[in-house]
């Protein structure tokens, strides 16, 4: 007896796994393929993801544009944020920015907190600012700086952005 409903459990959770796996191709999340949608959706509460592509970046280290770009994805959920008019603080195109400060223990530097700052603008362009940082004292141990674009699907942009909730759907944050 034990041995079926045991294998009636087993059965049940492969079902609802595979559902839901299914469930997630069919339904891609909605990619923001504009600086106007990421507003948008950022203005009415929903949950945005984004994921950047470096190797589809300019990449500026030392105020010297490098040539060798490394094959690095990573993401973050856009949580706090700021959006400026244009002239509210001096700017000509109006701007978002958001960060992310992390601890993580790097091969090079050892444990460093790794602090992302990110600002996108009117034009669709999109600066990332990434440093890796002395716990304690915050010296800079790394700073990189690259430039791209919103990807629009059309372009070769690097930075995607995309409504965070399930299918896709913009949901406010809990």
């Amino acid at each position: 007896m034990k041995r079926t409903a045991a294998a009636a459990l087993t059965v049940a959770l492969a079902i609802a796994l595979a559902a839901a796996v299914s469930s997630s191709d069919r339904n891609p999340p909605r990619q923001l393929k504009n600086f106007a949608q990421l507003l948008s959706a950022l203005e009415a509460g929903a949950r945005v993801r984004a994921v950047f592509h470096y190797k589809d970046m300019k990449l500026v280290v030392k105020g010297k544009e490098e040539t060798r770009i490394p094959e690095a994805v990573g993401g973050m959920d856009v949580g706090a944020f700021e959006y400026f008019a244009p002239g509210a603080i001096g700017n000509k195109e109006g701007f978002l920015s958001f960060s992310h400060l992390q601890l993580i223990k790097h091969a090079r530097y050892g444990t460093v907190y790794n602090y992302v700052k990110v600002s996108a603008d009117e034009t669709n362009k999109v600066r990332i600012l990434a440093q890796y940082l002395a716990p304690g004292t915050f010296a800079v141990k790394m700073e990189e700086t690259f430039e791209t674009e919103i990807n629009d699907g059309a372009n070769k942009g690097g930075a995607y952005f995309y409504l965070a909730g399930p299918d896709g759907e913009s949901r406010p944050s809990p």
